[in-house]
């Protein structure tokens, strides 16, 4: 049985995560045959192992230790808080797809979250049978019939496309922390200290939900560069599509016993 979409995406929001900040730092050698949807593929290698080395090293001790401080309803609190922040961009483009029934709902999710939620920090909508959705500028321009173009490993946020880029970067001008300096006006000293701090927080408490992703990922196949880069493509077509893809297109992993998260299928 597999998750539904929105929980199927967080899925693959981890994997996608652990790609770009995976603990194992060894990457395969580049293949001998060319693949003309990689025609970047040195510097994507290259642009993998700064990720890995960066997570190494960086981004997965400070997860650890983020998990080992916080107590679990304060985590719970401040993923709540950036997925009720993103749910802004969520909305926006579900009514740039046209699914108009889907856009009121997430408004209304957003709403209630930020008012009787205090901010985001606690899900009444998922309580109200507003569940969570996941759309981005991205599938946006996939429904509009745009290419994902060639692939792309981005510093620091991983795998990604031509177009994944530009969606990536519209979705962040949706986001409001883009706007800290609107909000303290001229002390930049003190916006940059705000937007920089809530983005490394966000991308501490992103991690820190994926700490046993890496394994599951760097036991899936000998060329770790190969497996992501598929299984990024495989992913956006599977939400472009809302999931309506041939079953033989969607790859499939187990968890460990005892992880409480049962057979999921990521992609």
């Amino acid at each position: 049985m597999y998750f539904k979409k929105n929980k199927l995406s967080v899925a693959c929001l981890g994997l996608s995560l652990a790609a770009a900040l995976s603990a194992c730092s060894v990457t395969a050698p580049r293949s001998a045959t060319a693949d003309p949807q990689d025609p970047w593929e040195g510097m994507n290698r290259h642009t993998q192992a700064f990720n890995d080395n960066l997570d190494d090293y960086v981004m997965k001790p400070l997860a650890q230790g983020y998990n080992w401080i916080m107590p679990d309803f304060a985590h719970h609190a401040v993923t709540n808080f950036f997925s009720n922040l993103d749910d802004i961009g969520v909305t926006a483009n579900d009514a740039l797809q046209g699914k108009l029934d889907q856009s009121w709902q997430d408004g209304a999710r957003l709403l209630v979250n930020t008012t009787a939620g205090l901010g985001g920090f606690i899900d009444w909508g998922s309580e109200m049978d507003l569940p969570k959705h996941n759309e981005d500028f991205d599938q946006t321009l996939g429904q509009w019939g745009v290419g994902t173009g060639p692939y792309l490993v981005l510093p620091l946020f991983g795998p990604s496309s031509a177009r994944g880029f530009l969606g990536l970067l519209t979705d962040l001008a949706l986001n409001p922390i883009s706007y800290t300096g609107i909000y303290f006006g001229s002390n930049n000293y003190v916006s940059y200290a705000v937007s920089g701090g809530l983005g490394v927080l966000k991308a501490v408490d992103t991690r820190s939900n994926y700490l046993g992703l890496e394994k599951v990922a760097s036991e899936a196949a000998l060329d770790r560069y190969d497996f992501f880069k598929n299984a990024y493509f495989e992913r956006r077509n599977y939400l472009v599509n809302d999931g309506n893809v041939p079953e033989e297109d969607v790859l499939k992993f187990e968890e460990e016993k005892g992880q409480g998260m049962g057979p999921i299928s990521p992609y």
